[in-house]
């Protein structure tokens, strides 16, 4: 084997002597699905769940642009890319909460459990899951991982059945992250293993306390992290759906950071001397997609027509005030291997329907169009672009029905396939342009319900499993462009922008940065008095 990384020792963030706890309020925009972030595939979820309470083996490091120690110490790869084995950070505590109390600390067979039971039908708590798996069955985890061991109580080894360039970057997204064995054999004995999902325990910087769904969501500081005892304690998430109440609150001190603000909402902090405005180019893409196992829009011509009839720079002008730049395919320009060249479809009514009559549907037809009730980092104005979509379709015959559907309602009919026209958005978890096309566009990932255009195809399959087989980035830049270019000729979506990430907080807080991914990290912030 070669060392892949070297050991990097974990200093407390915080001193007690240099901060004193304070508490942190965060407007969100939405309840989370859950907390058993295996389960879901939104980031409102990994926000609240993976991203607060949990660890992974890996951190990616965004301003960096590379994988970090995290509950692993070091690595090492084998020479055939085969086989990975992980040394675990010694003496990492779970939580302790009034309803677990853990006798050890973690070690390797919590990391064999955590991956076993997304992998393995035979594992007891596969069928555990109501939701499925879906980022593990999307990536195909179950077919490239052959068996998971652990040599000794802080050693941890992957046998891989072929080589994957996207494997460590993977093992960073929030539904790796590690849960405890202990904690989990205690829920199956009592017959209540669903607490897993509304009492979790992580070893993350905080600790759960209680939900209330559509209020609130508190945590108290976890005083053994590993990483240093966070500075602010209690954290509360608000949860706050209308962005004009976000502000609202920011501005009374009910809050200390909101995030998904509207743009005239970013506007009006910029000259609140109470206020800062964090930001950064977010790896995102918004989107409308089309479910292709919906006649008619499993034709073509008629998904071409549909991106022809959208005027795509006026709903960028009305609903992203300039916040945002269009986008062409699923990826972000800053993506390696980004398609630059590829045509689009440009705003053109009268091709739309020259195409609509070319599919026998000369007199359109009827469609829906489905969206959330408040605005995001990647939808500010749901209500707004779909009346936007709506009008614009009317101009070449297609009738589309708005249907304003609750978030965690949407996700879940929008992953069974219930949709026609569904507004949503993607956010890239790991740096890998991958991680747009495997949980996007791949047949496992229809399955698993992350491909929310529904469409599989072996071509485009091969693909993009044959840009995972080597790490050379030369080839796969030519393999993901040819897989772009089929996904924009197909019109598999509707491409609609790239937002920036901005975040609203007080002048007090300190430490914290937006992060292109979307994820967030509260255990460097603190509040000054």
């Amino acid at each position: 084997m070669r060392l892949a990384i070297l050991p990097l020792l974990l200093a407390p963030l915080f001193s007690p002597l240099l901060a004193q706890a304070a508490a942190l309020s965060i407007c969100t925009e939405a309840s989370p699905e859950g907390f058993d972030v295996v389960q879901y595939n939104s980031l409102t979820t990994t926000n609240a769940s993976a991203d607060v309470l949990m660890n992974r083996l890996l951190d990616f490091d965004a301003r960096q642009g590379k994988l970090t120690p995290s509950l692993a110490d070091s690595w090492e790869v084998s020479a055939d890319g085969l086989t990975y084995q992980f040394k675990l950070h010694p003496g990492v505590k779970f939580h302790t909460t009034d309803y677990f109390k853990p006798t050890r600390t973690l070690n390797a067979e919590d990391v064999v459990f955590s991956f076993q039971r997304m992998l393995y039908p035979a594992n007891p708590w596969h069928k555990i899951a109501q939701s499925g798996f879906p980022h593990a069955q999307s990536m195909q985890l179950p077919s490239l991982i052959k068996q998971i061991d652990a040599p000794d109580p802080l050693t941890v080894r992957f046998l891989l059945d072929h080589p994957d360039s996207t494997f460590l970057a993977t093992l960073s997204m929030g539904f790796a992250s590690i849960y405890s064995a202990e904690y989990a054999d205690k829920l199956f004995r009592a017959g209540t293993p669903q607490k897993l999902n509304s009492q979790p325990i992580g070893t993350g910087p905080f600790v759960f306390n209680r939900f209330q769904k559509d209020a609130s969501i508190r945590y108290r500081a976890n005083p053994d992290y590993f990483a240093g005892k966070p500075a602010v304690d209690p954290l509360i998430f608000a949860i706050t759906p209308d962005a004009n109440v976000r502000l609202q609150k920011l501005r009374r001190n009910e809050c200390q950071i909101a995030l998904s603000p509207k743009p005239l909402d970013i506007t009006a902090a910029s000259q609140d001397p109470a206020l800062k405005i964090e930001k950064a180019d977010a790896f995102m893409t918004a989107f409308l997609a089309i479910n292709t196992q919906h006649p008619p829009l499993d034709k073509p011509e008629v998904r071409q027509a549909i991106n022809l009839a959208f005027d795509k720079n006026n709903y960028l002008k009305a609903v992203f005030e300039g916040t945002a730049t269009s986008a062409n395919g699923p990826y972000p320009p800053s993506t390696w291997s980004y398609a630059k060249d590829l045509p689009g479809y440009a705003h053109d009514p009268p091709k739309a329907r020259e195409l609509l009559a070319k599919a026998g549907l000369k007199d359109g037809f009827a469609t829906t169009i489905w969206t959330r009730p408040a605005g995001s980092l990647l939808n500010p104005n749901p209500s707004l672009g779909a009346q936007l979509l709506q009008a614009d379709l009317a101009q070449v015959g297609i009738k589309a029905e708005i249907r304003v559907i609750e978030w965690g309602e949407l996700i879940r009919r929008a992953k069974a396939g219930e949709h026609d026209l569904l507004f949503m958005g993607w956010a890239g978890d790991n740096g890998d342009p991958d991680n747009f096309l495997t949980p996007q566009f791949s047949c496992p990932a229809v399955q698993s319900g992350t491909n929310f255009a529904r469409y599989c195809d072996q071509g485009l399959d091969k693909l993009i499993s044959a840009g995972k087989t080597t790490s050379e980035q030369g080839v796969r830049s030519k393999l993901y462009q040819q897989a772009q270019a089929q996904i924009q000729q197909q019109a598999l979506w509707l491409p609609l922008a790239h937002p920036t990430a901005f975040a609203l907080t007080r002048k007090e807080v300190q430490g914290y940065q937006a992060s292109p991914f979307g994820r967030q990290d509260f255990s460097r912030v603190s509040v000054s008095p």
